[in-house]
Parts: structure tokens; C-alpha cells; sequence
């Protein structure tokens, strides 16, 4: 299981007949964390019409999605907003544009058109990185092995975790449930059979995307 997120959170801003919409992208953890963004970016631009938002948070299909107008006409503001972020495929992101008003009515296309085009100047900047469920192994070795196997495990595409040193050495290593078998099969390969890992659980890990 994989899904996209933002690789930095960035700012861009974009003006249509004077008025300025600037987009802010984070990445958070969770709605309270992307509310705490909206509240914050609140404060700092107090002098603005309005803060739109649209949040999308948690892997696929179960993404927990919000999207809030604050007083522009329903529908023209955060909607719009959220479909430019499942239309690229992001989650764990709250995206919040700020406008100030320019003094020329945009009517409600107008308005659709510069949030979209607000959230999608940002996530541009954005980059992105896909953050993959692995299952972590735990296996241990002796210090005179070590340093081969992890280079030879690396060498086959398998995540080192993390690498921790005792009397012996306990390497933790990632890979999606359905890479388990090719893991098996290379550590049979490089230690003649005599190497087994533990499963210690899972963890979300972040890659870059290409």
C-alpha cells in the first residue's frame, strides 16, 4: 500500500484582476493539525477576505477529505480547491488560500478558476513523495557479517531502517508484504540459510518519487 504526498510545504500566490490568492501548502498529520495551519495562517494574514481550505489526510480509500468556502459562494472556493489535490493524488496535505480582495467581482467561475489555479501553482513547487506501508524485520547478526550483508541487501533493493549495535548487530529492515518472499529468498542466497528475521510490525516510510 502507497499513496503521494507533498515533499516541502511551500507558499505561491497568483493575482486576477487585483486580487491577490495566496495558497499555502502543508503537510500534516491529521485534521487537527490542519486546522491549527488554517488558524494560524488566519492570524498572520488578518487583513485578508477570506482563507479557503481543503485538507485531504490518511492513505487511500479511506483519505479523510474537508474543504471550507469561509464566506466566498458555496462551492467556488474550497471545492474546487480539493479536487486540485485529489486530482494529483496527495494526501497528509492541507492546502489554505488566502485572498484580498482586488475590487472587481470575479462571479463564481472566475472564483473556481483562481482557487484551483492558486492550489495548483503551489503543488508545482510542492514536489511530491510517496510514502509506502513496509514490514519491518529484524535481523541479527554477527559484526563480522554485518557490513556485507547490509551492503548486499541494499544492493538488492531492500530498505535498511534502522541499524542498531550490541554484542551482535540488529538490522531492521523494510518491505511491502509482498516483497517478503524476494527477502527470504536473498537472505537463503547470502548466508547459506542460516539467517532469519523477526517481524517487529509496520511503519509509513517516505520515498521520492521520479
Amino acid at each position: 500500500m502507497s499513496y503521494l504526498t507533498i515533499a516541502s510545504d511551500v507558499t505561491a500566490e497568483i493575482e486576477v484582476k487585483r486580487s491577490r490568492f495566496l495558497c499555502t501548502l502543508v503537510r500534516v498529520e491529521d485534521e487537527q493539525a490542519a486546522r491549527a495551519v488554517v488558524e494560524r495562517l488566519r492570524k498572520e494574514h488578518w487583513d485578508a477576505g477570506h482563507h479557503c481550505s481543503a485538507l485531504r489526510v490518511g492513505p487511500p480509500p479511506h483519505e479523510v477529505e474537508r474543504s471550507a468556502d469561509d464566506g466566498e459562494p458555496a462551492g467556488t472556493a474550497g471545492a474546487p480547491m480539493l479536487e486540485v489535490l485529489r486530482g494529483a493524488e496527495v494526501s497528509d496535505v492541507v492546502a489554505v488560500v488566502t485572498r484580498w480582495f482586488g475590487g472587481t467581482l470575479l462571479g463564481a467561475g472566475g472564483l473556481v478558476r483562481a482557487y484551483g489555479d492558486a492550489v495548483r501553482t503551489a503543488l508545482d513547487g510542492a514536489g511530491t513523495l510517496r510514502r509506502s506501508l513496509l514490514r519491518e524485520h529484524v535481523l541479527e547478526l554477527e559484526h563480522a557479517d554485518a557490513g556485507r550483508l547490509e551492503s548486499e541487501l541494499r544492493t538488492r533493493g531492500i530498505a535498511i531502517l534502522d541499524t542498531t549495535y550490541a554484542d551482535r548487530v540488529s538490522l531492521t529492515l523494510g518491505v511491502p508484504p509482498a516483497g517478503e518472499a524476494r527477502l527470504a529468498t536473498a537472505l537463503a542466497e547470502l548466508t547459506g540459510g542460516s539467517a532469519e528475521t523477526t517481524v517487529a510490525g509496520e511503519r509509513w516510510v517516505d520515498s521520492l518519487t521520479t
